[in-house]
């Protein structure tokens, strides 16, 4: 949806692996803008919309009491899209928000929780954020992508957030250009 940063990421991927070495986790750490394209992308379509969490013991929460057993409903797809944590801008795509890490990106450091918060937050994330970065880097690399004609954007909950009519996506082989000093 967003060309302008494709061209941005695979000139990044370009730069640190070249055209021909694979990329893997030793090339991540330079792969910053590559980053925050993730993170801006779990940003605004997060893998869990919301979470639950029961209340161990009574608590205070600002002005308000939760007696001990509440179960709260964490609402991640709103927080991610809140205005006063993420700026007048938070319904669109955005990288440069994260372009000083992910707990300076809004207003709260924890107001980015794709995966969850805390002691109870997915086991998987860095794994799943690892191969992510890494596929896509491949795509970039190997791929023009583009959205097929007949994509439209409905993102739906069905206990997961995913593309209501699917993602169908266009891979156009890239030719290798000749000034690569990796060929």
């Amino acid at each position: 949806m967003h060309p302008h940063w494709q061209t941005l990421a695979r000139d990044e991927v370009l730069k640190v692996c070249g055209s021909r070495d694979l990329p893997s986790s030793r090339h991540l750490p330079n792969l910053k803008l590559l980053s925050m394209i993730v993170n801006e992308s779990l940003r605004l379509y997060p893998p869990t919309v919301a979470s639950i969490r029961r209340a161990k013991a009574d608590v205070e929460l600002g002005a308000y009491k939760v007696p001990s057993g509440t179960e709260l409903l964490i609402p991640i797809l709103a927080v991610h899209h809140d205005k006063a944590s993420w700026g007048s801008d938070a319904n669109e795509f955005n990288p440069t928000r994260f372009a000083n890490g992910a707990s300076r990106a809004a207003k709260h450091p924890m107001a980015f929780m794709p995966f969850g918060v805390g002691a109870r937050s997915c086991i998987g994330q860095h794994l799943a954020t690892l191969q992510a970065k890494i596929a896509v880097a491949v795509m970039l690399q190997k791929c023009n992508l583009r959205l097929a004609p007949s994509y439209r954007h409905a993102p739906t909950v069905l206990l997961m957030l995913h593309p209501q009519h699917g993602a169908p996506v266009i891979f156009e082989r890239r030719r290798m250009e000749s000034n690569d000093p990796s060929q």
